[in-house]
């Protein structure tokens, strides 16, 4: 997939890993940018967009660019968005559903919030594609990158609900990779550790996905838009986490004993 003429959607684009992705997406001369996040962050949102039309953003060259206050958990908001995106640039090549959120908690955590991690790290993906599927297969091709964490691949010790989510969110990426394969859509699922974004600021203590460092918001926009080059489902910008996924997958056992043990030493198990 090169992005160049293409118009590409991205949820959660008013800070984070959104805005890093607007930006270096920016660079390759897309026909157009779609930059959705929720109506709380409208004029941050609008910002980007406005910076990024005039070619202000330190992306080279203007690119179009359209801002859509968002609420990624209610499908209709997603059509509309999708709606939008089509009116202003024609079909939709890509989709970057990648807006998160994260709170800790166990199995006790409130009925609340499991479901608006499912809402959000789950629905919001199928949204996504309900909305955009029907018109990328009457045009031959698109592309989903869905974003998860390598917590989807291996666990979340501090939240069962973030853990929990993100693993639904490769599965669903898995299915709809080989359901529609054939029809020309690709599909990628984002599974980074930790990234410098306002998420993780807040978090304080120790944390698993720390361990391995914290990488920018940028370089994870480098591995996304290589990833999409030659089509990768899982795009790992902490590679470690493929020889994690794979010791996992060989000794099931054997990485939750030594799961449990960092867990201990971190402070992270419930007893």
């Amino acid at each position: 997939m090169q992005l160049q003429d293409k118009t590409l959607i991205i949820t959660g684009a008013a800070s984070g890993i959104g805005r890093a992705l607007a930006l270096r997406f920016a660079r390759e001369r897309p026909r157009g940018l779609v930059l959705a996040d929720l109506p709380a962050q409208a004029a941050a949102l609008q910002a980007l967009a406005q910076s990024l039309s005039e070619g202000q953003a330190g992306a080279g060259a203007a690119v179009p660019c359209l801002a859509v206050p968002t609420d990624v958990a209610v499908e209709a908001q997603v059509q509309a968005l999708v709606a939008a995106a089509e009116q202003r640039f024609g079909g939709v090549d890509v989709f970057c559903s990648n807006a998160g959120i994260i709170r800790d908690g166990d199995e006790n955590a409130p009925e609340a919030q499991w479901t608006l991690n499912w809402q959000v790290h789950v629905m919001a993906h199928v949204y996504a594609a309900r909305a955009v599927m029907p018109g990328m297969k009457r045009r031959g091709g698109g592309y989903l990158v869905n974003t998860a964490s390598a917590a989807g691949l291996l666990t979340s010790l501090p939240s069962a609900t973030y853990a929990v989510s993100k693993h639904a969110a490769i599965a669903l990426a898995e299915w709809l990779s080989i359901q529609h394969g054939e029809a020309g859509i690709r599909v990628s699922v984002l599974c980074p550790q930790a990234v410098d974004t306002p998420m993780i600021a807040g978090r304080g203590g120790s944390s698993a996905a720390r361990a391995d460092g914290v990488i920018s918001a940028e370089d994870l926009a480098d591995c996304v838009v290589a990833g999409m080059a030659s089509e990768r489902f899982l795009i790992l910008p902490h590679p470690q986490v493929l020889t994690y996924f794979q010791r996992k997958a060989q000794d099931y056992d054997r990485w939750l004993g030594g799961m449990r043990r960092f867990a201990g030493k971190l402070g992270l198990r419930r007893n």
